[in-house]
């Protein structure tokens, strides 16, 4: 644990996870044993890479924006309230061919949800090892 959040948990103040990608960024708002919720914010124009997770499924639901979706063989394009399930295993990505911002909650589930349980299989950012 770094030094700010152990600073932060003895005066008691909760730091979420937070991180910038060069999509977007997400924020971890609770995680327990079994299952993450994170919100992600995917900027204009933007896409995560085409992916797939050994040990954990997604739900994504969209709460703002429209989201180009990846599911398998599916391509599809989710609208504010609607959302889709994605089992492990399963290739998947979400984009934002919009003008404005997309966000997601998005819930993991799975025995290990780490963020090194990902395998990239096309990246806009070259991120493929």
């Amino acid at each position: 644990m770094s030094s700010l959040k152990l600073a932060a948990a003895k005066e008691g103040i909760l730091v979420r996870e937070f991180d910038e990608r060069p999509w977007g960024t997400y924020e971890v708002l609770e995680q327990k044993s079994g299952y993450k919720v994170k919100v992600l914010e995917v900027k204009p124009g933007a896409r995560l890479s085409l992916q797939r997770h050994s040990r954990r499924g997604e739900h994504w639901v969209v709460v703002e924006g429209v989201a180009d979706v990846v599911c398998g063989d599916r391509e599809l394009r989710l609208q504010k309230g609607e959302h889709i399930h994605i089992p492990p295993e399963t290739n998947h990505r979400l984009g934002n061919s919009g003008n404005v911002r997309l966000a997601i909650i998005e819930v993991q589930l799975g025995d290990y949800l780490g963020e090194d349980d990902i395998v990239r299989l096309a990246d806009d950012y070259q991120r493929i090892e």
